[in-house]
């Protein structure tokens, strides 16, 4: 898959939180992400802060076809799509007791750090090669017809 059919696939998909996404779908449209901030941030900083309304539209306009992308690439490797949100409760008690508690709040950054880690490598890991309970598999290649 490329650049193009990624975000074809991905914005298809807006809202679709069924089924499967490989690898390369799901890096791809995080490129395209990536680049976009990029350019945003270039043109509400070095040419007009006017720019800024269309980076915040962009910005809303991108989480739901993001958090869609990242829930089929954890089916691809067989795993939730809640998943994705195993960090947030302890990045939150870890900003809710960062003025009360210093060392409560340094080991929930350490155990939001190491769930970050975990998500990485299920980001980067091969999908299941095989149909699993969250759809067909998108590697299957299919058969040529000889003649």
């Amino acid at each position: 898959m490329n650049l193009q059919n990624s975000l074809k696939t991905c914005f298809k998909k807006y809202a679709d939180f069924s089924g499967r996404a490989t690898r390369s779908e799901f890096w791809y449209f995080y490129l395209f992400i990536l680049l976009s901030y990029v350019i945003s941030i270039i043109l509400v900083f070095g040419v007009s802060f006017h720019f800024l309304w269309i980076w915040m539209a962009f910005a809303i306009g991108i989480i739901i076809p993001t958090f869609t992308v990242t829930a089929r690439r954890l089916h691809d490797v067989n795993k939730s799509g809640w998943f994705q949100l195993l960090p947030f409760p302890t990045a939150v008690l870890s900003d809710l007791l960062e003025n009360t508690n210093e060392f409560a709040s340094g080991i929930f950054a350490l155990v939001t750090l190491a769930l970050y880690i975990y998500l990485f490598i299920l980001y980067v890991s091969n999908g299941d090669k095989k149909n699993n309970r969250f759809g067909k598999s998108p590697y299957k290649k299919r058969k040529r017809i000889r003649k």
